[in-house]
């Protein structure tokens, strides 16, 4: 692998032309140099995976996938970290995209604090440094502070099932489903669905 210094290239693909004026007009205020491609095809064309230091990639797009292609992505052996950027409706793909080894998942509109960590995660990975994993026993008495009704609702959550779903296998309102998420968050100390799944892998 090339030296960490050599990947200055942030890469976004999706089918949203302002989605990737926007993202590109980011990463260039904060010294990015950005590639974008309208499709996955497109960018599989094009990326030079020595010079990539993440992509960001939209899950649902015309023609390939951002599954597919990350599938692609690992097939052909590109060492190019994969950021999935996905709509709300969405999460149960990206927690398969996560499970396959995406670094991250942002639900849209992405923050400006989410992309820049997202592209620090893909830094440190490609470092070989562990992406800020807890030790377990941190995890552990975090997991602790939970009640029998959260751990419940956590087991659905990172199977990638959606309120309604939980709320159904449960028995319970969505809107008790949402106050135990934001009690998981608080407890758990997590920033969002994608901490809770890497604590649970």
């Amino acid at each position: 692998m090339r030296d960490i210094a050599d990947r200055t290239l942030v890469y976004i693909v999706d089918d949203d032309q302002s989605v990737r004026e926007s993202l590109g007009a980011l990463m260039s205020a904060h010294g990015f140099e950005t590639r974008a491609f309208a499709s996955g095809e497109a960018f599989l064309d094009a990326v030079d995976a020595d010079k990539a230091l993440c992509a960001f990639i939209d899950l649902r797009m015309d023609g390939m996938s951002g599954r597919a292609l990350q599938k692609r992505v690992i097939a052909e052996g590109l060492e190019v970290p994969l950021v999935i950027l996905t709509g709300h409706g969405d999460v149960p793909l990206a927690v398969e995209a996560m499970k396959a080894g995406a670094i991250d998942f942002i639900e849209k509109p992405p923050s400006e604090d989410q992309l820049l960590g997202a592209i620090e995660a893909s830094a440190n990975h490609l470092a070989n440094r562990p992406q800020s994993a807890l030790p377990p026993h941190v995890v552990s008495e975090r997991m602790a502070r939970l009640t029998a009704r959260e751990k419940e609702v956590l087991d659905y959550l990172v199977l990638g099932m959606t309120n309604k779903h939980i709320a159904d296998e449960l028995g319970i309102s969505q809107r008790t489903v949402e106050i135990h998420r934001a009690r998981i968050r608080d407890k758990l100390e997590a920033r969002g669905l994608a901490d809770l799944i890497r604590m649970m892998k």
